[in-house]
């Protein structure tokens, strides 16, 4: 009788597993969904299995559309850990109910207090600074100053902006409106559109590509795209200039993520997380995509430190987050689209 009811068990087992890929051969693996791109992340979580054996599989998407399915599925999602760019995104997230607070001295160790959620939801992984790029042939650094001194006449017909649709120009309008206030900011932002030389760029390489084409000399880029160009062109005459650095300091993002509140595996999730913050990864998080590490103790990459050094601002990067509706509005109403 054995023989034949494990005769027939076996097959109907199999078909089960097969339904059923989240159970991998060893029983112990996380869900990402991450809008992280697959190559800036992968190398990350083949890493973490060779090193404890867990497999990562994840999920590739936008931010938005991710966070909507994560709360479409409640309490059956797959997702374990949320994973994203911009403080903006992370808070939303948090305020969506999608991610859970949690406790961990290990990241209050590895990752600077104002570069985390204050109530424990999400942690920052890699920074990444939103600075002024201008030509070198056409603007002399002596020129520049800040984000706000780009509002000045001299740079009528100079300036050019990526949309403001972007959640890194949000979150830059955002800190800005929380340093000065939301009536000198729409000052401010209102005078950039009207120096503007042409409309606004979809993403920052284009932006760059008209200041090269001498369409205007000078705007804002978030450095990792400053680095892709650069490799690609190791003498084109650009340069970052690092603003504010008389007051608070360059603008600074991160990426970040957050254990979801109805993942099945909240503790490897928290485990992955804090790997991901430690010295082990942190150079590797961060040099794939010509960002800086979060991690205070880690070097950064040859081609990043190149940049030279820079005062960063310390305000928490909530901040993005919780002036990002009243950030867009002051936006529209300033007619930058």
């Amino acid at each position: 009788m054995r023989t034949i009811a494990s005769h027939f068990l076996k097959p109907i087992l199999l078909i089960l597993l097969s339904l059923f890929p989240m159970v991998s051969a060893f029983g112990e693996e996380v869900w990402v969904y991450s809008s992280r791109k697959e190559h800036l992340i992968k190398p990350l979580f083949d890493q973490y299995k060779m090193e404890t054996g867990v497999s990562v599989r994840y999920v590739t998407d936008k931010a938005p559309p991710l966070m909507a399915r994560i709360k479409a599925e409640g309490r059956n999602t797959r997702a374990d850990l949320f994973m994203t760019v911009d403080a903006g995104n992370l808070w939303q997230a948090g305020n969506m109910g999608i991610l859970q607070p949690i406790t961990s001295p290990i990241l209050d160790k590895n990752v600077p207090s104002h570069l985390r959620d204050s109530e424990g939801r999400w942690a920052g992984l890699s920074i990444r600074a939103r600075a002024i790029v201008y030509s070198t042939k056409r603007v002399a650094p002596s020129e520049l100053k800040s984000y706000e001194s780009l509002a000045d006449d001299k740079w009528k017909g100079r300036l050019c902006l990526r949309t403001s649709k972007k959640v890194y120009n949000q979150s830059l309008v955002a800190v800005m409106m929380e340093h000065l206030g939301a009536e000198k900011t729409e000052e401010t932002i209102s005078a950039w559109v009207k120096n503007l030389a042409t409309p606004v760029f979809s993403n920052d390489t284009k932006l760059m590509e008209a200041i090269l084409a001498g369409q205007c000399d000078v705007g804002i880029v978030n450095t990792y795209y400053f680095g892709r160009l650069q490799k690609e062109q190791p003498d084109l005459p650009l340069a970052i200039f690092w603003p504010n650095q008389a007051d608070r300091g360059v603008h600074v993002n991160i990426s970040g993520a957050g254990v979801t509140r109805y993942g099945k595996h909240p503790q490897a999730a928290q485990k992955l997380l804090e790997w991901l913050s430690s010295p082990s990864a942190q150079s590797t998080f961060a040099s794939l995509n010509m960002e800086y590490p979060v991690n205070p103790a880690v070097k950064k990459s040859k081609e990043v430190a190149a940049w030279g050094e820079f005062k960063a601002d310390v305000i928490n990067v909530d901040v993005a987050g919780r002036n990002q509706a009243r950030a867009i509005m002051l936006m529209d109403r300033a007619k930058y689209h």
